[in-house]
């Protein structure tokens, strides 16, 4: 028995020794690796680093309603506690004004702030750490020529235990290997342009891939991120959901930069993405992110989750309500078929962001309304009111049952539960 005592605490010491070995250790990264985004030539760093940083969209994390560009203080509610985020600003306070290109690559490669304490994975430094030590530096340059704004910043409103910074330490050991991006050389220059784009600067996985209890990227098994500021982020892979495998380049690259394509629309925070960050982006990195995302292997999409199961005796009822509730509100714009009024009015008919097994975005549609961007391709956009002060959660449940299952469309029931959970929280 002593010898399993002093076995059993050896293997405590050396697992936990490994445990802050992966949770602390420094990586400098390699910073010979030339960026994939070939900057053109005359083009000074901080002029670069300026697109980088819309591209990045680096602006909707960092830019609070009615506060100065960059200067922080957003709140991002999550599921662990609201996170605020920082002001990027060089007020030498408050901001980046004391930092260095070093303190910087060292955020964004390995996730630590400038006194060297553990960063939240709420900054995407999990994507972030795939740049290269010249497209962070370019960055860097670029936040240095903002106008200095004093923005104190708020601390983070966590839940516990997750307001424990420490706890970090185990969770950059299980989930966190910093990396610059690796070109694949299977693959030609636009692809790995494209992956650059997408898993590093654009941080796509951040919204688009399914987290576990923990925060951390369970792709493998769960194909499709969760809610973000409580929409739902669908599958880029799955061909049901926002897998675009079988679609024409041009029409992924429209959808992008303009926010609409034939048959889809960007809503929600993806209209803010595109809004502020897609549509300044080259047509050459557009191109690239679309080749990317059509080579992606297809996949199956994942189960809905949050779903409230609707008893079976009373779906033909809710289906009959909604049918009228459909016929009252719906039909002028929609069509009787649900055949749709290009441009205003998108078809029901078929559309996967109706039929797709979660339920959430068609919910907060009807509630909230539905804008896609105004953008240089679609300066005047077509918007769908807000039903949510108009139906009862039973009524929004009834008419929502009906056209997910009218006219061939083929989609679970959605329950009145449902409908009252997503009136809760932000917009976006």
């Amino acid at each position: 028995m002593k010898r399993l005592l002093i076995v059993l605490s050896l293997l405590g010491v050396l697992t936990t020794g490994t445990v802050f070995w992966l949770g602390l250790r420094g990586d400098p990264g390699d910073t010979t690796v030339a960026s994939p985004l070939r900057a053109p030539a005359g083009v000074s760093p901080a002029e670069r680093g300026r697109y980088l940083v819309q591209v990045g969209d680096c602006m909707a994390c960092h830019t609070r309603q009615g506060g100065a560009d960059y200067a922080g203080g957003r709140v991002i509610p999550t599921p662990f506690g609201d996170f605020y985020s920082p002001n990027l600003t060089p007020d030498p306070e408050t901001g980046l004004g004391g930092w260095s290109a070093d303190d910087f690559w060292k955020a964004m490669h390995e996730g630590r702030s400038r006194d060297g304490s553990l960063l939240y994975p709420a900054f995407p430094y999990t994507n972030y750490t795939k740049l290269t030590r010249d497209d962070s530096d370019a960055m860097f340059a670029y936040l240095q020529t903002l106008p200095a704004v004093k923005e104190a910043r708020r601390e983070h409103d966590l839940k516990f235990p997750y307001n424990y910074r420490f706890l970090l330490v185990g969770w950059r050991a299980l989930f966190f290997r910093p990396g610059v991006y690796q070109a694949d050389s299977s693959q030609d220059a636009a692809w790995n342009r494209g992956a650059y784009l997408v898993q590093g600067l654009g941080h796509c996985s951040a919204c688009h891939e399914a987290r576990n209890a923990l925060g951390a990227v369970q792709s493998r098994d769960n194909p499709a991120g969760g809610l973000v500021l409580n929409w739902y982020a669908p599958a880029l892979a799955a061909p049901a959901e926002a897998g675009v495998q079988d679609w024409p380049k041009q029409d992924i690259v429209r959808l992008l930069r303009d926010g609409i394509a034939p048959g889809a629309s960007t809503l929600g925070p993806m209209a803010e993405v595109v809004y502020e960050s897609l549509q300044h982006a080259s047509a050459e990195d557009l191109d690239a992110m679309a080749t990317y995302l059509k080579a992606l292997e297809p996949t199956q999409p994942p189960p809905a989750r949050g779903a409230v199961q609707v008893p079976a005796h009373a779906v033909e009822d809710m289906a009959k309500r909604g049918a009228a509730i459909y016929t009252e509100h719906c039909a002028s714009c929609h069509g009787d078929a649900g055949e749709g009024a290009l441009p205003a009015a998108p078809a029901l008919r078929g559309n996967r962001a109706v039929i797709m097994a979660s339920a959430v975005n068609p919910i907060r549609v009807v509630l909230f309304g539905g804008y896609a961007p105004g953008t240089a391709g679609n300066p005047r956009p077509f918007g769908m009111p807000p039903f949510g002060s108009t139906l009862s959660n039973q009524q929004v449940a009834d008419v929502l049952t009906y056209t997910r299952s009218a006219w061939g469309n083929q989609a679970r029931p959605v329950s009145a539960a449902e409908v009252a959970r997503n009136r809760q929280g932000p917009l976006w």
